[in-house]
């Protein structure tokens, strides 16, 4: 019997990474997370644009030049450090930057350029142009969740502003909590020079620009805040600019940017701190060389356990090897994940599950959004399905599958990283009414589904045996693509083999009624599942719901009796309006029927699947009334004890 996976350390290498630990704090103890860069040309590999923002000419333009709504982002592409957490101490930090805007001359212009702190992540949030210059919109006017920090050249005034132009500060709101008057067109295409800084001693953030031409002599262009940016943002940001239009337009353009933070100035005797550790250097540093030689050598030990404790497990042996080798996922580090996710910030949270949560992330050096799904510490379940995913999905490519991106693990953290799908799961689209899917889409979706199945059951070097197919595990790319996701309950077995005792998993509502009883998930439970779905799509109802407030009749139940009524159409999700293709209605649901048929033996292969929801074949009669199977126990079950069980099927009339 196989015993359970691990990945606890020995006592001894725990107290000598601690004492390692100890030991390389007092080293490094004036060290910190500084950061200088200073960009002259746009053109170089250290930014992220998103929106409409592009480098041109060693410049970035923000939004297009014709009279069109428009909003664009560019942001530096690495985290930086406000304040620490551990210390508590605060950063200072200056930057400097030159920026047009050039209102072209028209007595209507707008909306406005703004330099931003946000948490790591951050993205134009939808629906954000115009007045809310691409880093608010009606939902987040006023979050004082969001942690962010805007300091906004506003050019067009407002029902929430003040009756004028204005240079603000805003906290997590689009309204300024400080401001003073500006005026766009006074200096429109005029190289403004601003400058931000913060002290980290008096907690004030200051705005300060001027013009190489003065318009005015009067006009003030100074402005400051006191703020503790422990209290307003994330200990970790991302850094940049946006700028936006709406019905009147202008142009924002970003010639030059430098930007300078450091700790340094926040502690009180640093020269002290400076002898102190050049006195320890010598003595600590004996003490952290033969820390490092003490965990090496118990690491060694400890690995060779591990590997042994492995070899156990159903999946390959010394996973780190295996997949490290290949081209296709790589590993992460913990920290990493960490900062692209806010530190797994309840903001970036996309859902929640008995394994543990997934959250948004974004990797910066990359340039792309990322989903992480982080097993919780408490389940052993969660760590099995995380060996057997990264194992089983790794080596699958197909274009209805969701990509894995890498992995995290050691010795307590357990993290997946996947492709971020912006349209998320179908049952939010589907249940939770987050938009209304036409019928095309649907229809899509119902296809895209099948090929991922097509794929894993018979084009696959190996059959891969899902298990877990519901609507929640079934993502959505930009353009509504089926992303078939979620594989730590998939099994993997020879095209040769028939059913397979696996032991029970998965979803009630989507369980294959022979899987539920015998414990033996096969292609035909797959198929099962498949069939639910396609009668959720359909009917815009979940497969567990009470129909007609009858507990005992659920989806696939229901729309049977309305095909023994003659009533399929009945059926159709309501949010459709009726606009509808009423031959892939019939279709899909009359397809979804044949696939959850009780007895397994009935019900399509799904490459046959495909060929009907094509209209490349024909649908069997299915009966009027659904047939209830019946199980009886076989008797070589009863003389070894195993679960091995036959199956009948008579129909009963469930409306009795």
């Amino acid at each position: 019997m196989a015993t359970s996976f691990t990945c606890s350390s020995s006592p001894r290498l725990q107290i000598a990474c601690i004492i390692l630990f100890i030991c390389s704090s007092f080293f490094f103890l004036p060290l910190s997370e500084s950061i200088h860069f200073e960009i002259h040309d746009f053109d170089a590999r250290n930014m992220v644009y998103s929106g409409d923002a592009v480098p041109f000419s060693g410049d970035i333009w923000f939004n297009r030049v014709d009279n069109d709504i428009s909003v664009g982002q560019a942001k530096y592409s690495d985290a930086v450090q406000i304040w620490d957490s551990k210390s508590g101490k605060l950063v200072d930090f200056t930057t400097n930057f030159t920026f047009i805007i050039d209102t072209k001359g028209q007595s209507l212009y707008g909306d406005g350029f703004a330099f931003f702190l946000a948490p790591v992540g951050f993205e134009i949030v939808p629906n954000s142009a115009g007045s809310y210059l691409g880093v608010f919109n009606t939902t987040t006017t006023d979050s004082p969740g969001s942690q962010m920090i805007v300091v906004e050249f506003d050019s067009f005034v407002n029902s929430w502003d003040p009756p004028f132009e204005h240079v603000g500060i805003n906290m997590n709101s689009i309204h300024s909590v400080e401001y003073i008057p500006w005026n766009a067109s006074l200096h429109s295409g005029r190289s403004a020079d601003a400058s931000i800084s913060y002290s980290a001693t008096t907690q004030m953030l200051s705005i300060s620009w001027r013009y190489a031409v003065e318009s005015t002599s009067t006009e003030n262009n100074v402005l400051s805040y006191q703020v503790d940016l422990r209290e307003a943002l994330p200990e970790w940001v991302t850094i940049g600019f946006s700028g936006a239009t709406g019905s009147f337009v202008e142009t924002h353009i970003l010639r030059y940017w430098e930007f300078n933070s450091s700790f340094n100035t926040i502690s009180e005797d640093t020269s002290n701190k400076s002898k102190l550790v050049l006195g320890l250097a010598v003595p600590v540093g004996v003490l952290v060389i033969g820390g490092i030689v003490a965990c090496i050598v118990l690491w060694r030990r400890q690995r060779r356990s591990t590997e042994e404790s492995l070899e156990t497990v159903t999946v390959a042996p010394s996973i780190n090897d295996d997949l490290e080798g290949g081209a296709g996922p790589k590993r992460f580090s913990y920290n990493d994940l960490t900062l692209a996710t806010n530190n797994f910030s309840d903001d970036h949270k996309l859902g929640e599950g008995g394994f543990g949560c997934v959250y948004k992330g974004y990797l910066f050096r990359e340039g792309m959004p990322i989903a992480v799904k982080k097993i919780s510490q408490g389940s052993k379940q969660g760590k099995k399905e995380y060996l057997a995913e990264v194992k089983i999905i790794s080596i699958l490519r197909h274009r209805n599958l969701v990509q894995l991106l890498g992995w995290c693990h050691d010795q307590t953290q357990f993290l997946l990283v996947y492709e971020f799908l912006p349209n998320g799961s179908l049952d939010s689209h589907l249940f939770r009414k987050k938009t209304t899917l036409e019928w095309a889409v649907r229809y899509k979706i119902a296809l895209g589904l099948a090929s991922a199945l097509l794929y894993l059951h018979e084009e696959c070097e190996q059959c891969v045996v899902h298990r877990d197919i519901k609507t929640s595990n079934i993502l959505l790319d930009s353009g509504f693509n089926v992303k078939l996701g979620d594989f730590g309950l998939a099994r993997v077995s020879d095209h040769e083999l028939g059913l397979q005792t696996t032991g029970l998993a998965g979803t009630l509502g989507y369980m294959a009624p022979e899987y539920a009883i015998t414990g033996k998930a096969s292609k035909e439970s797959d198929v099962y599942s498949f069939g639910v779905v396609a009668l959720e799509i359909a009917c815009g109802r979940k497969a567990m719901d009470n129909v007609d407030k009858d507990p005992d009749v659920g989806l696939v139940q229901w729309v049977w009796r309305l095909l023994g009524k003659h009533e399929l159409f009945s059926g159709v999700d309501h949010m459709l309006n009726n606009k509808f293709d009423a031959k892939q209605v019939e279709c899909l649901m009359l397809v979804g029927l044949w696939c959850a048929h009780p007895d397994r033996s009935m019900r399509p292969s799904i490459r046959r699947a495909i060929q009907v929801l094509k209209f490349e074949g024909s649908i069997p009669n299915l009966p009027k009334v659904m047939p209830v199977p019946m199980y009886f126990v076989a008797p070589d079950a009863l003389e070894d004890g195993s679960t091995g069980a036959t199956m009948t099927t008579s129909s009963i009339d469930l409306a009795r």
